[in-house]
């Protein structure tokens, strides 16, 4: 099994692990207040830009349909600036964009 698709069931787990940790709430902002759950998932999101960058350029090239440097850019700021991050902005990622990946990396995997 080569190192790419290690690196995408990692990618995998914790997307999961997001899915779980936001499941029980309704809107962004009663997930935020929820410090514990809030902060478990910005670390996963940090994990996956972490797993992005070892994965190799051809690999994402083919599968470009992921933007994967949007996905990392977004760990960057996560990181980088975590007080700045705005939890509507994190609420739409994982309701509108996290299910996408979560299709495109299970894929991946088949």
């Amino acid at each position: 099994m080569s190192d790419n698709i290690l690196t995408c069931k990692a990618i995998l787990e914790a997307i999961k692990k997001i899915e779980t940790y936001s499941q029980e709430f309704e809107n962004a902002e009663d997930f935020y207040h929820h410090e514990l759950n809030f902060d478990a998932t910005m670390m996963q999101f940090v994990i996956i830009g972490e797993m992005i960058v070892k994965i190799d350029e051809e690999f994402k090239a083919q599968y470009f349909q992921i933007p994967w440097q949007e996905i990392k850019d977004f760990r960057n700021l996560v990181a980088h600036n975590y007080f700045g991050v705005d939890s509507f902005e994190v609420w739409s990622i994982i309701k509108e964009h996290l299910p996408t990946f979560k299709n495109q990396i299970v894929e991946i995997l088949q």
